[in-house]
């Protein structure tokens, strides 16, 4: 080099762009500048690094944005993208080959991830098989659930029940395969794995273990129709995941030559380098010490040591390697709202070690603790259905302090007399080792928001389970700093939707307009558009699809109807307490009969009608109206249903008349516009046929009146109703619901169910009490002064809107038409209509004329 030459920057390759190769990039990013630093990415896919943890909310709507890191991020970094496979690396020369241009390295790191493991059985290939790895494969699952009914998942670990829940959410029949004994066999005991079950069974999902696939039938055009098990068994399906494990991603290292283990990953050293001085490898395509880490937190660990490794040995930096010894393989997980965690030593492996177990069918709980010989240590364990105390016992794990209590008393709820198991420095983000002081330093440091938190000590970027609780910790630790805590609605309106809600109560607004001008700040969004319809719906009872408030309106609520996979819609009459006449039974079927409609009984004791076009719609409902019928509420933010059992009227068990009450509250809270859809019970003895404490409020007899249960909620999240009264008459009952619900529906917050709204509310079921029963805050009669004007003011919707011309108009397939929609097409099953699947589907005419 002649004494004019500058020394050349080292240039760092990086072949995948994943969670933990981006996290790469930050950490060599963070120490060491553009300038003292040349970095390339290779990205195989056509997104850059996206949040895998978080896949499945993909299928959510509105879909959020997952994405980790954009082309325009990563050039105002000085890094450089280029898109395509890497085919070949050259350890001689230091190259490496992608997308036809070859590039040179100083340093390589293989940040490749893992494949899914597909199992070799016949018939894999068949039209309707995914797996379930990145955003283009759950787009693929989307489209093609549109036209399935039955989902299998072919694997019951993580990802399996990851994937199922994903069909789930997709509307699809569900069902899980899984080859061991029991579910998630990788984190769970057999015991652990029983409760799991018993969960996801009730959640409607069908759970198949110590299965073996032996094939996956396909019809004649070759679409899947069913797995057919080793042991003679068979279950139906027209779409299967696989999610049976992965597979390290390192084909690229094996051509290039480079060390690997027997069953697959690119062996690494504790500095992350593999057996060529210049190449590394994090994340799930590497091997250390005979393991491959299929978590991100151990990944983050390994790309925070190799990006300070490769820099020393770039000579970027000086000083001791960084060592990379190992992870905690802990974990907390919430998979199809059940929530799970293992952590340390689960399994109970260490010499001599002891459990400790509490199986709680009732609260549908199981909770194992390991501990060392003499009990006076945590060493490990599993928490099935509640993992509340999973950062306290992971501290414990990690730390290793001595008990202070017997060891039983960490899974007993409640602890007695209220102890607490560790230091007031909670561990917050295991992923990270973020504790709590680090989060209030930070706060303390002008951190004001979640984000802010996350940039500043790295909690929550990885699999995302603190957040919540840092969202807590932000709130509480900016109220004792004196400072104000917002929750706005969204950027149009700076209040809450309860600040929101008091404003246009006490300025008596009555239109989007109005609002809009006194405290909006822009034109609204898909946010507070029908969170003010709602709340103006709540307050004055006006027809939701008037004019002034039907661009308010969601998809649903704008058509007074449910819209279905295929574009049709369903018809719900309203059947107060699941009560109906025979005449109310024939003049159902009749509509069913005459527009051809799909009749279903629902959960709720109601006839839901789908098929429904919408042109029909007014037709429809015409001829219910005249059958003594009303709206079902079944696609609003309102009451459902009010379900019942027959009561003392028939049963030999009833001890009060639950029919009769349940018409009475179905009726009165038919229609009532609320954050969230509300649905009830009424049960006539303990027995509770009703299920009423799995509703937003539950009513049970018994033989001194009725017992009024609030807060509870099946779905994705189940829930028990928690007790707010008892031995009320019904005058009382119905005085106590009338301020239940008007201070709900006042207070809660946008979308927020009964149950959360009661959890998150200040000293909880206590002030709940205060307020509706003692009348702390002096506005009981202000709150059933509010029922009785929604009673006073209800109007059926449906009768409202085919008297109104224009409002009919609106029902019309085609504005500048009066033809229907005939791209629809059905199948005969079981002497009803159906969706057609894809492969059913006959093509239609082509319109045109002479050529």
């Amino acid at each position: 080099m002649t004494p004019t030459q500058a020394p050349s920057t080292p240039h760092v390759v990086i072949i995948g762009s994943g969670m933990v190769g981006h996290r790469l990039v930050e950490q060599l990013r963070a120490q060491a500048s553009a300038q003292a630093l040349n970095i390339t990415v290779l990205s195989e896919e056509s997104r850059l690094a996206y949040d895998r943890v978080h896949l499945s909310s993909h299928l959510d709507d509105p879909q959020p944005d997952l994405s980790l890191a954009t082309d325009a991020d990563y050039a105002a970094q000085g890094v450089n993208v280029v898109y395509g496979r890497a085919t070949d690396v050259n350890l001689e020369t230091r190259e490496v080959t992608v997308a036809g241009r070859t590039l040179t390295y100083d340093a390589l790191v293989f940040a490749t991830g893992s494949v899914p493991f597909v199992p070799p059985v016949p018939g894999k290939e068949a039209s309707g098989c995914f797996v379930y790895r990145t955003l283009d494969d759950l787009d693929a699952i989307r489209a093609a659930a549109r036209a399935a009914r039955t989902g299998v998942v072919i694997g019951g670990g993580l990802l399996g029940l990851e994937a199922a829940g994903a069909l789930r959410k997709l509307g699809l029949d569900t069902h899980v395969v899984e080859f061991a004994p029991h579910l998630m066999p990788a984190q769970l005991d057999a015991e652990g794995g029983a409760t799991l079950r018993r969960t996801i069974e009730g959640m409607g999902i069908g759970v198949h273990t110590d299965k073996a696939t032996e094939a996956i039938t396909a019809h004649e055009h070759g679409h899947v129709t069913g797995l057919n098990f080793t042991d003679g068994t068979r279950l139906e399906t027209d779409l299967v995941v696989f999610s049976a494990g992965i597979r390290p991603r390192d084909d690229l290292a094996r051509q290039t030559g480079l060390g690997v283990g027997e069953r697959g990953g690119i062996q690494i050293d504790d500095t992350g380098r593999t057996d060529d001085p210049h190449v590394y490898a994090v994340g799930e395509c590497a091997l250390h010490d005979g393991r491959i880490y299929g978590l991100v937190a151990p990944g983050y660990q390994m790309a925070k040591a190799t990006a300070t490794n490769v820099l020393r040995d770039l000579g970027v930096l000086s000083g001791e390697p960084l060592h990379f010894r190992g992870a905690d393989l802990s974990t907390k997980l919430k998979l199809l709202g059940v929530e799970v965690g293992s952590f340390g030593d689960a399994r109970g492996v260490t010499p001599g070690c002891r459990t400790v177990s509490l199986s709680d069918n009732v609260r549908g709980t199981y909770s194992k603790l390991v501990v060392s010989a003499d009990g006076s240590r945590v060493l490990g364990g599993l928490l099935v259905g509640d993992t509340a105390r999973y950062s306290d016992l992971l501290d414990l794990t990690l730390s290793g302090t001595p008990l202070t209590v017997p060891p039983e008393t960490l899974i007993v709820p409640p602890l007695p007399g209220g102890a607490v198991m560790t230091s007031a420095d909670a561990l917050i983000c295991s992923c990270e080792n973020v504790r709590e002081s680090a989060l209030c330093a930070a706060i303390g440091d002008g951190a004001r928001d979640v984000a802010s938190l996350k940039k500043c000590t790295g909690a929550g970027t990885g699999c995302g389970g603190c957040v919540p609780s840092m969202h807590g910790l932000l709130q509480t630790e900016l109220r004792r700093l004196g400072e104000v805590v917002t929750n706005h609605l969204c950027e149009h309106f700076p209040y809450s939707r309860q600040e929101l809600f008091d404003l246009i109560r006490v300025r008596d607004l009555a239109t989007w307009d109005e609002v809009l001008a006194a405290h909006g700040t822009g034109l609204g969004c898909e946010i507070c558009k029908p969170t003010v319809g709602s709340i103006l719906a709540s307050l004055h009872n006006e027809l939701v699809v008037a004019p002034p408030h039907a661009p308010l309106q969601d998809t649903n609520d704008a058509f007074l109807a449910n819209i279905q996979k295929n574009g049709t819609y369903s018809v719900m009459p309203r059947v107060p307490g699941g009560e109906i006449t025979a005449d109310g039974l024939i003049a159902i079927g009749a509509v069913a009969k005459r527009f051809g409609l799909y009749c279903k009984i629902t959960g709720g004791q109601r006839i839901d009608l789908l098929g429904a076009h919408r042109d029909d719609l007014p037709a429809i409902w015409e001829d219910l109206i005249a059958a003594g019928f009303e709206s079902g509420h079944a696609y609003g933010k309102s009451l459902r249903t009010v379900k019942s059992c027959v009561g003392s009227t028939w049963c030999r068990y009833g001890v009060q008349d639950s029919t009769s009450l349940a018409v009475r509250l179905e009726l009165r809270y038919r229609g009532l516009r609320s954050p969230h859809k509300l649905k009830s019970g009424v049960s006539g003895c303990t027995r509770e046929c009703a299920e009423a404490r799995s509703k937003d409020f539950g009513i049970i007899a018994t033989d001194r009146g009725w017992n009024v249960y609030v807060g509870g909620n099946g779905g994705v999240t189940p829930r028990h109703a928690v007790l707010l009264a008892s031995d009320l008459s019904e005058d009382e009952v119905i005085t106590l619901l009338d301020r239940y619900l008007m201070y709900y529906v006042r207070t809660a917050d946008r979308l927020q169910r009964t149950s959360t709204w009661l959890e998150n509310l200040d000293g909880g079921l206590e002030y709940l009490k205060a307020v509706i029963i003692d009348d702390h805050l002096g506005i009981c009669a202000e709150l059933e002064a509010g029922m009785e004007r929604h009673v006073g003011t209800y109007q059926d919707e449906w009768a409202a809107a085919v008297a109104d011309p224009s409002i009919r108009a609106r029902f019309r397939t085609f504005v500048n038409s009066d033809a229907r929609d005939e791209g629809v097409q059905w199948v005969d099953e079981r002497g009803q209509i159906r969706p057609a699947f894809d492969h059913e589907l006959t093509p239609l005419p082509m319109a045109g004329g002479d050529d």
